[in-house]
């Protein structure tokens, strides 16, 4: 019998928290779904990090050109607000013991004249997949002709992929027709993440920050902290 292939599929996200690459680590090909409408102030486009006061939203403006797909939105003031970003990053993580280790790459790719936001995000996603030690294979969805909207859209993916098993967030069971994966022959599976704890600075410690503040913190450790059950 064949090695089943497990499908991971979602939006590219800006600098995502500990459970989007949770969920890349669990399967074997993850697809960035770029060909999708973009949604207003969702998490394509804002994430958060820790800061000695309270956590703190980074949001990138968005050029408000509505409905637009995912990778059709413009960055609104790109290197002014790059810069705004990677300051506020700076600020708040340069006494984190794996600061060195992550920023200035982070810097570079960031600085580069990013126009879409679904560039800027892929970019991000697939440096922070290959720091983290990920294995998994990174696909966008744009770059293949696959049609349909919400469920369908998802299974034809992973029929192209060859794909036996879809891995989703536990939020898509909201939302996704599960008798059609049945149907389709796809066995749907929702992932068990449970967010770790680990040392952060600025006192308490607080779940759902970006990825980053893990990696800052932890660094080598990172992937072993986020996979622990």
């Amino acid at each position: 019998m064949a090695d089943q292939i497990k499908i991971g599929i979602h939006q590219p996200n800006y600098l995502p928290w500990l459970g989007y690459f949770y969920k890349i680590a669990q399967v074997d090909i993850f697809i960035l779904l770029d060909n999708v409408q973009y949604e207003k102030n969702s998490y394509t486009n804002r994430c958060q990090i820790k800061t000695p006061q309270a956590p703190f939203w980074l949001t990138l403006p968005i050029k408000r050109k509505f409905p637009q797909m995912i990778n059709k939105a413009e960055i609104t003031n790109y290197k002014q607000e790059i810069q705004r970003h990677l300051k506020t990053i700076s600020q708040n993580y340069q006494k984190a013991k794996y600061f060195n280790d992550l920023y200035p790459e982070l810097e570079k790719i960031m600085k580069k004249d990013y126009s879409y936001l679904s560039d800027l995000n892929i970019a991000l996603i697939k440096f922070l997949v290959n720091k983290l030690r990920i294995k998994t294979k990174i696909k966008t969805a744009s770059d293949f002709q696959v049609s349909g909207a919400s469920t369908e859209r998802l299974i034809n993916l992973c029929k192209n992929f060859k794909g036996s098993i879809y891995l989703s967030g536990k939020g898509g069971a909201n939302y996704q027709d599960e008798e059609k994966f049945k149907k389709a022959g796809i066995n749907l599976k929702y992932t068990n993440f449970q967010h770790p704890n680990y040392n952060q600075l600025w006192k308490e410690f607080v779940p759902g920050m970006s990825i980053i503040d893990l990696l800052f913190n932890c660094g080598p450790e990172s992937l072993k902290i986020l996979l622990k059950k």
